[in-house]
């Protein structure tokens, strides 16, 4: 009895982890700040652990995702030689495209893979919950502003999935995200604004 409930703290003291280096990290990319990249990856790792311990092997593959994008968008900040550093912008047609592009591609190959290979009972809910967010991670890496409107979208679902789920903590702090993105779409607004005016 006293191994499962130090166990059990453990693995709460972990998600704890996971939930404040995701407010770091969000907060970070809410002041466009390069280091969002260091907290977001250790909130991943932790994140991948406990849904691995709870079964959730679909969200298993968003989080891939974002470690995926996480390292692309921090190598494509900070190494690109002889180029300025990568501002915040608006989306291009270019990026509208891809962005709807991911999702209309990831939509269904995400339910038909949760339907046919995984013992899912929201298939639909979570392959849309993982394709908006796949976008909005690409535009976020790209540094586009609408990356905080395709985050938002993948948040509105995600909350009830997740207490659905019974990972009330991360639900909570998909809702914190939810609140930042609104102001973190305004913020960048702002530094764009700032930055035209100074060309």
């Amino acid at each position: 009895m006293v191994g499962a409930v130090l166990t059990t703290d453990w693995f709460f003291l972990l998600q704890l982890i996971g939930v404040i280096c995701g407010v770091v990290q969000v907060l970070l990319a809410k002041a466009n700040k390069v280091m969002l990249y260091p907290f977001g990856i250790a909130s991943i790792l932790i994140t991948l652990y406990v849904l691995y311990e709870a079964g959730l092997y679909a969200e298993i593959l968003l989080n891939l995702y974002y470690l995926t994008m996480s390292i692309y968008g921090w190598a494509y900040w900070v190494t690109r030689k002889d180029e300025p550093p990568v501002k915040a912008d608006y989306s291009g047609k270019k990026e509208w495209i891809v962005a709807i592009g991911i999702v209309a591609v990831g939509f269904p190959l995400l339910y038909y893979t949760l339907i046919h290979f995984t013992d899912s009972t929201v298939p639909a809910w979570d392959a849309w919950v993982s394709a908006t967010a796949w976008a909005g991670m690409w535009l976020l890496a790209k540094r586009k502003i609408e990356n905080w409107v395709w985050l938002n979208i993948s948040n509105a679902i995600a909350i009830p999935l997740l207490v659905y789920k019974g990972l009330h903590l991360y639900a909570l702090l998909t809702l914190f995200l939810f609140i930042v993105a609104i102001f973190g779409y305004f913020e960048w607004k702002r530094i764009i604004r700032g930055e035209k005016a100074l060309t």
